[in-house]
């Protein structure tokens, strides 16, 4: 109660009712007087109302009716509000004959004060849930059915959930709708405190997540619900951190990028990953413009079964594409994004092609007759120690493999082609990295025709495959140890749903010729990283998992970079998206036009696959550095 008359809020609820008290029982005197008072009954009418507003007032302060949020407003908070509206007219009509005796106050008034307010009263209520609905889009306009008062199944799991917002709201909606969910909801907790003292279809929110000691040791909780998909990485670590010291069990919703369609369900909760703890501020898409890009086009994508190139068909289904062509040589990939996007996500209009996008003869033809009005080439070869040893393949795939893919996007004049690439491109010391910054210069040469190329560069994705992260989660499954290049190593991460999502952004921004540079936030250290991971399997570093140093891998380095001399960062229309100005000629090697550009990078193009060809990795890796100057080769033991 103390928490309650606190908040601010709660002197407004009161205002806003002793309005609508005063607007009820003013039109229930009038009906019943056919909207003609003589100046004596006016002065009865202001004295009754004098008794009549403060008794409906602590009615409903006494049955709680303030403590719940309006905008969460259920079919069992309107019931009480029902059992509000009649108890204090009752009470107001007793107490208006008892003190001024039954002459001229007709039962008619109260008769109809009651109803009035009931219907003035839950109609605010109406209006705020609408309004909520309408403002978040986490809601549903529909008002909870299911009553409280049933008799629960006695194996029902006693949950917390922390997070008394939308999410949360939704969470205790589906377990109260669901007879079927084996969790009885005892109460939230959230660090608002205008929300503490409060309640949400009737179960009260207990204070701020710190009170989880207490409330355990008070509620018998078996398990918390993390329900704020909106919560940075820091404010994550702190609640985890409260959950592993109380030694409950609990699980989360993903960050809402990672919902599609920003559904949040009792399905979506899940155990807490290192995902959770790096979490960023959710990406804010211009969905107008993406779709004014991409609905209603043929939109190819390669190495669609891959990490990034499946989440862009994930994410695409969203914007209702005509169709979707989905390239890539891995069958089990391919095989596996096909069955999610027909079974799973209902998109039926897509052609799986297996093929290789080096491959021209078949890349030709796939143009030819899919005629795509959209490309996104995420087609790629990326671990960066395999390709030191295989340069060659490097070449084959990702430099040549883009080039055919650029070229017959201008040939058969694609309105947009978007190359995926990587922050290793930039002052490159590996192979990897160095064909990514050739692969860009491909596309840079052929801007300028029918078609709008642009690339996307960022770093690490979380969970990736072939990213440090799962091989960390099998080092901690068996026991440890968990291997870490260097103890100072850093490297910029997002996850895979947030790249994916700027990536469609940046191709809406387009106009051609750009490098695009997603905001990667704050470098974080890989030991961090693996600490984190061991913390969240319940383990201590040093102590159950030993965390060993094994030294930098043939082409990594230290840090990551975003961007290279030469380049300016210039801001583009979304907050998180920057787009990179070259200072000088083409490629910075005083080039004056395009076309003497291209002719350089046909020339050297030859050269480099002829190189290829011979399995010379060192041949391979001194023309990458004529190509790319600021590419710092590390020699290599290569074995064929």
């Amino acid at each position: 109660m103390v928490a309650q008359l606190k908040n601010s809020r709660f002197y407004a609820m009161v205002l806003v009712e002793a309005a609508i008290f005063t607007v009820a029982f003013g039109s229930a005197y009038l009906l019943r007087f056919d909207f003609s008072l003589t100046g004596n009954e006016w002065g009865r009418f202001r004295l009754a109302l004098c008794w009549v507003v403060p008794i409906k007032l602590c009615v409903f302060f006494a049955l709680g009716l303030y403590k719940g949020m309006w905008r969460y407003s259920s079919m069992y908070d309107f019931w009480r509000l029902g059992e509000a509206c009649l108890l204090s007219s009752l009470l107001a009509a007793a107490a208006v004959r008892l003190v001024f005796g039954a002459g001229g106050f007709s039962h008619a008034v109260f008769f109809l004060d009651g109803f009035l307010t009931f219907v003035l009263a839950g109609g605010a209520r109406a209006a705020m849930r609408t309004c909520h609905v309408v403002k978040t889009g986490l809601g549903e306009a529909r008002l909870l059915r299911l009553s409280r008062n049933g008799q629960k199944p006695r194996n029902r799991k006693r949950v917390l959930i922390i997070g008394a917002g939308g999410s949360g709201e939704k969470i205790l909606r589906e377990i109260f709708e669901n007879p079927h969910v084996s969790y009885d909801v005892v109460g939230f907790l959230d660090d608002n405190p205008d929300k503490k003292g409060r309640t949400i279809h009737g179960v009260p929110v207990f204070g701020p997540a710190d009170r989880l000691p207490r409330v355990l040791e008070d509620h018998e909780i078996d398990q918390v619900f993390i329900s704020i998909p909106s919560a940075t990485g820091a404010q994550m670590r702190r609640i985890v951190d409260i959950c592993k010291g109380c030694g409950v069990s609990f699980k989360t919703l993903p960050a809402i990028g990672q919902i599609l369609g920003d559904k949040v369900s009792i399905k979506s909760l899940r155990d807490v990953d290192y995902e959770d703890l790096l979490r960023r501020p959710p990406v804010r898409l211009d969905t107008a413009g993406i779709r004014g890009c991409l609905t209603g086009q043929t939109i190819m994508v390669t190495g669609a079964g891959g990490s990034i190139g499946s989440e862009l068909c994930r994410q695409l289904v969203r914007f209702c594409p005509r169709r979707l062509i989905l390239i890539d040589s891995g069958e089990a990939n391919l095989y596996g994004i096909q069955m999610e996007l027909c079974h799973e996500l209902g998109f039926e209009d897509y052609h799986a092609i297996l093929a290789r996008v080096q491959d021209e003869s078949i890349m030709e033809e796939i143009f030819r007759i899919h005629r795509p009005e959209v490309v996104f080439h995420a087609a790629a070869y990326k671990h960066v120690p395999l390709l030191e040893e295989n340069p060659w393949e490097a070449v084959s795939n990702n430099v040549e493999g883009s080039r055919v893919v650029i070229e017959t996007a201008a040939k058969y004049e694609v309105g947009r082609c978007v190359l995926v690439s990587t922050d290793k491109a930039v002052r490159p010391t590996s192979v990897m990295g160095t064909s990514k910054r050739v692969a860009e210069l491909i596309l840079q040469s052929r801007d300028g025709g029918g078609t709008r190329f642009m690339a996307v560069r960022f770093g690490n994705v979380l969970a990736s495959a072939g990213s440090v992260i799962p091989l960390f989660r099998k080092q901690i499954e068996h026991g440890g140890p968990v291997t870490v290049t260097h103890p100072e190593v850093t490297r910029y991460f997002m996850t895979i749903p947030e790249a994916s999502q700027l990536i469609l952004q940046a191709a809406a921004l387009g106009q051609g010729g750009e490098i695009f540079l997603l905001e990667m936030g704050t470098p974080v250290k890989i030991t961090d990283l693996a600490m984190d991971l061991i913390r969240l399997s319940g383990k201590e570093a040093g102590r159950d998992i030993q965390v060993t140093f094994t030294g930098l891998r043939p082409g990594e380095k230290l840090y990551e970079e975003l961007i290279t001399a030469g380049e300016d960062v210039v801001r583009t229309g979304h907050e998180k998206i920057m787009v990179l100005r070259r200072n000088g000629n083409w490629n910075g090697n005083g080039f004056g036009s395009r076309e003497r550009f291209r002719s350089w990078l046909c020339g050297e193009l030859k050269d480099l696959y002829r190189i290829a060809g011979t399995r010379d990795a060192r041949a391979i890796r001194w023309k990458f550095k004529e190509m790319v100057p600021e590419y710092t080769p590390q020699e290599s033991e290569c074995i064929l």
